[in-house]
């Protein structure tokens, strides 16, 4: 049986010497087995002589009748440098940088969503233009392909070969950049090889290490780049954003609807986009409310985390263990509540240090033990019951 992928607007006329007839029931193209075979013929440039197993389902996707095909323009990624918002430092250090377009070999570092990819991109962008960014530049994730057989066959080859013309209207530099996503995902044997590779190739690229964790980036690579440290957004930033975000899209946040998507997403405004998105599509509504955000995120309601605390500090443990099982039966994890707990009770002006750290303490153990694999009531008991003993001591 032979799968062949269909083309309407270059196999329909020029493979098939008959029209086509249209599946009234999937909107695919029926095709008789000697056409099939004809076609895979031209395709494969195989000698194919029996025609009785051979069968195929196609189905087009017209990308103009086709919305799905065309997905609706985002306004959420920076297309240039100056766009990136809090890496204040970064950006004007780029941007002296871009104006003698002489890069050096460079190490982003930093937690997720702070705008480590959208730098390198952006950069790229503004040296190569549309065009030459299709032959100039290697992204690459590291996290799916870390082992050494990626350095030595990819990565090798694409630093190794010649770079062409200029763009016009570009800086155009003449050299290629390669883009290493998560490297600290990498093995130290494939680093290794990446620290040669460099060595031989920097003439003619210029490699973009991107990690979460520079500890994990060996010395001899980490010393042969520009290190740029990209910090988590503060809420004041991380709002204004998604409200130039929602502007954009046609969407009105309400009060409070920014502060959960800043909240559920610890920093991370990648995180914080794909929430709103999120709730947006799933409510169909273009007014965006906190609970919506919070229900998205799979959060526990703050309330619930305020009655446990509360309780807790009254030495109050059937209460707290009565808002405690309302919220496991309502389908959240264990994990999620312990979390949004120690972190409400670490934020608490009014609570001691010695409490929270006593808090604190159980809560890790917890978190190993549900992770390993115990009972989510017993653990949660457990930490209501120590919560209780240390709030409501004076």
């Amino acid at each position: 049986m032979f799968h062949v992928d269909v083309d309407p607007l270059h196999d329909s006329r020029r493979m098939f010497e008959r029209p086509m007839k249209t599946n009234p029931v999937n909107g695919g193209l029926e095709i008789e087995p000697r056409d099939l075979l004809r076609m895979y013929r031209r395709r494969c440039h195989e000698s194919v002589e029996d025609t009785a197993d051979i069968s195929c389902i196609c189905v087009i996707h017209n990308p103009i009748t086709n919305p799905i095909a065309s997905p609706p323009p985002t306004h959420s990624r920076p297309r240039t440098i100056g766009d990136v918002a809090h890496q204040d430092e970064v950006v004007r250090t780029l941007e002296k940088a871009l104006e003698t377009a002489n890069m050096p070999h460079m190490l982003f570092y930093g937690p997720p969503g702070t705008g480590k990819t959208t730098c390198a991109l952006a950069i790229c962008r503004q040296l190569f233009g549309p065009e030459l960014f299709k032959t100039r530049v290697l992204e690459l994730n590291a996290s799916d392909e870390r082992g050494i057989s990626v350095v030595r066959n990819k990565i090798k080859g694409f630093a190794s070969t010649a770079v062409g013309a200029p763009a016009v209207g570009y800086p155009s530099p003449p050299y290629k950049i390669l883009i290493l996503d998560e490297a600290d995902s990498m093995t130290v044997d494939a680093q290794s090889a990446l620290r040669r590779t460099m060595e031989t190739h920097s003439k003619v690229t210029r490699f973009f290490i991107l990690c979460n964790y520079v500890s994990r980036i060996i010395e001899p690579i980490a010393s042969r780049c520009a290190k740029f440290r990209f910090k988590p957004l503060g809420g004041d930033v991380m709002h204004e954003r998604l409200s130039y975000i929602a502007s954009k899209e046609g969407i009105t946040l309400a009060p409070g609807a920014a502060e959960a998507c800043s909240s559920n997403s610890g920093g991370d405004l990648r995180k914080a986009i794909t929430l709103l998105q999120s709730a947006t599509r799933l409510f169909g509504r273009t007014e965006i409310s906190g609970a919506d955000i919070t229900a998205v995120a799979g959060a526990v309601e703050q309330s619930d985390v305020d009655k446990i605390i509360s309780a807790c500090r009254r030495d109050k443990y059937d209460e707290a263990m009565c808002v405690t099982d309302s919220v496991l039966k309502h389908g959240f994890p264990a994990l999620q509540l312990i979390s949004q707990l120690i972190e409400s009770i670490v934020e608490n002006s009014e609570i001691s240090d010695m409490q929270k750290s006593a808090v604190a303490l159980r809560c890790a153990e917890a978190d190993k033990a549900l992770v390993d694999g115990a009972d989510e009531s017993l653990q949660l008991a457990a930490v209501v019951s120590v919560t209780c003993v240390a709030l409501a001591a004076n």
